[in-house]
């Protein structure tokens, strides 16, 4: 098993039949079926309350679906089982961090948990890609919101995954790391194994990143390119 930051730790297949999002018996977006798999990068694109983020948490199981199913290889989506947890490395939109512990802390932290190798080295590299070196002794309550952005993101690709799942990792972070991080993302396509599910307002993160792209609009969800994603974020933003 591979032990490396950011790395798959096999192929993954996600499939979903007949799946409406919402809350309660309040359909939010579908019913639609959805399939994608290792390499894969899909980007979700929609309006604010559209159900993107209701989409990205129903699918690693934060909610559940108002109709259908989800499997994830061939596990039902439940973040309370260590086997599903395996799978999944996740950032929404909340803040969650340790008050007591560092910039330093929190990356060794998720690296040793997850079994990396070379962790003073994984926690290095992170350091540099999100330039956090100089915050790497400071507490979180002492971080700027974009630099409290950037230590979810490198919490999230420090330990192995198989599925990446991105809700608006553009938030609070500036053009330069925005690009850095669209190319980091595009790489998965071509990687060992693994894939990603992200939600984006943002077109060049979308293009430099995505294979796939579902638009989610007036509660129907359909398959469209990356370039008409990209058009369509740029003609509704």
């Amino acid at each position: 098993m591979c032990r490396r930051r950011g790395c798959a730790v096999g192929t993954v297949t996600l499939n979903a039949h007949g799946l409406a999002c919402g809350y309660n018996d309040s359909v939010v977006c579908g019913p639609f079926d959805f399939a994608m798999g290792s390499c894969e990068v899909v980007a979700v694109v929609g309006n604010n309350a559209a159900g993107k983020s209701t989409l990205l948490r129903t699918i690693v199981g934060d909610q559940r679906s108002v109709s259908g199913e989800i499997r994830i290889n061939t596990l039902v989506p439940n973040p309370e089982a260590v086997a599903f947890r395996r799978l999944l490395s996740t950032v929404t939109d909340a803040d969650a961090f340790f008050s007591s512990l560092t910039v330093q802390e929190h990356l060794t932290m998720v690296a040793a948990g997850h079994g990396v190798k070379n962790v003073g080295s994984s926690v290095d590299a992170e350091l540099s890609f999100f330039d956090l070196f100089d915050a790497a002794d400071s507490l979180p309550r002492h971080l700027s919101s974009g630099q409290r952005r950037r230590l979810l993101l490198a919490a999230a690709f420090i330990r192995p995954f198989q599925l990446l799942v991105l809700d608006e990792p553009e938030q609070r972070l500036d053009t330069g790391m925005r690009q850095i991080l669209g190319t980091r993302l595009g790489k998965l396509r071509g990687g060992p194994g693994a894939a990603a599910l992200i939600a984006t307002h943002d077109a060049d993160v979308l293009l430099a990143s995505a294979s796939r792209c579902l638009v989610i609009a007036d509660g129907l969800v359909r398959e469209v390119t990356p370039q008409e994603g990209a058009q369509w974020i740029t003609k509704n933003h």
